[in-house]
């Protein structure tokens, strides 16, 4: 069972099902750094398989892809000046600093980053939905992804890197939906991020991206004023949620301890 109920119960995203996706759109093959347009990461089930997928709608036509093979690339086009006013201060940064932000309303030129519940073997599978949880961020500053309802509403922080993890959000089922994302300074981020659900059968499933060093993921060689990127990782193999949960301890702390060929193999 996932640790940290009370933030899981509290945090629960609503159904907003704007889009329907194809069941028969394809899994995208070879590397790619996605810098514009609207992607969602979400869990794909096929043929008794959970994973963790990206749904690239810039694409034509749409198409998944495989986080190990994706970069998500946020370009200074995405720099706004942080707020005076102190409902920001859980950003951790100075009023008036600049941060890089992808905003929860698409912007032009920013590459739009939500994460969806939608893929047709999900909604055929799970009951009530999922929960993203957030067990890891490796960068140059802090990550934090919040909700803003309009221009009057308080900010609702779901994941800080500043924060203990894990951190468990419930996501229901048919969900679409986007955030502010916020990172403190340009650079690489590495993040560790897992999907898990219970099926309408009462079985468990769950899969693992870990992305504890660069050796998880291809970074991408930069000067200290080049644009950040924002990379998800390779998926462990599915086991039960207990197994999951000791798979991403170990895999992050082995892989903080030594840098894999993945970063020369993109040098």
């Amino acid at each position: 069972m996932l640790t940290r109920l009370a933030l899981a119960a509290a945090l629960i995203i609503n159904p907003t099902p704007d889009q329907t996706l194809d069941a028969n759109q394809g899994l995208a093959t070879g590397r790619a750094v996605l810098e514009t347009g609207h992607v969602d990461i979400g869990p794909r089930y096929r043929d008794g398989r959970w994973t963790i997928q990206i749904h690239d709608d810039h694409a034509v036509p749409a198409v998944w892809r495989d986080p190990a093979d994706t970069v998500l690339r946020v370009r200074d086009t995405a720099r706004q000046t942080v707020p005076g006013d102190p409902a920001y201060a859980f950003l951790g940064a100075a009023a008036g600093s600049e941060v890089h932000v992808v905003p929860q309303t698409e912007r032009p030129g920013v590459v739009w980053i939500g994460w969806n519940t939608q893929d047709p073997g999900v909604l055929g599978a799970v009951g009530r939905g999922v929960t993203m949880t957030l067990r890891g961020v490796q960068g140059p500053g802090d990550v934090t992804v919040f909700l803003q309802s309009g221009n009057l509403g308080a900010p609702q922080v779901l994941w800080s890197s500043a924060k203990p993890f894990p951190q468990p959000i419930f996501v229901e089922s048919n969900t679409h939906t986007h955030a502010n994302w916020v990172f403190g300074a340009p650079g690489t981020y590495l993040v560790a991020v897992d999907i898990s659900a219970e099926l309408a059968d009462g079985s468990a499933v769950g899969a693992a991206r870990s992305c504890g060093s660069r050796s998880a993921t291809p970074p991408i060689r930069r000067t200290p004023s080049a644009p950040r990127s924002i990379s998800l990782c390779r998926p462990l193999r599915p086991r039960s949620l207990r197994d999951q949960k000791q798979d991403s301890i170990r895999a992050t702390r082995s892989r903080l301890r030594s840098v894999s060929s993945w970063s020369r193999a993109w040098s």
